[in-house]
């Protein structure tokens, strides 16, 4: 079951997170579980992107699978 609120209180965190770069993440909500999928510049935005989802209201447990992929 998706879980719409979660998922609406987890985007705005991830929009309202300096240091991650949203547009490139896509985020996944089921049951308390948060997805972190897409493409980051740096292991930083990658750790953000997490930290940022650590403290939303229902949120059990993150699977952060973005990738890295370094600026040429």
């Amino acid at each position: 079951m998706v879980d719409s609120a979660l998922m609406d209180r987890a985007q705005s965190a991830l929009d309202n997170n300096p240091h991650v770069p949203a547009r490139h993440v896509r985020l996944e909500a089921n049951a308390g579980r948060l997805i972190l999928r897409g493409a980051v510049r740096t292991f930083f935005q990658k750790q953000m992107a997490q930290e940022a989802l650590r403290m939303v209201e229902g949120t059990h447990e993150i699977d952060n699978q973005l990738e890295v992929h370094w600026a040429s």
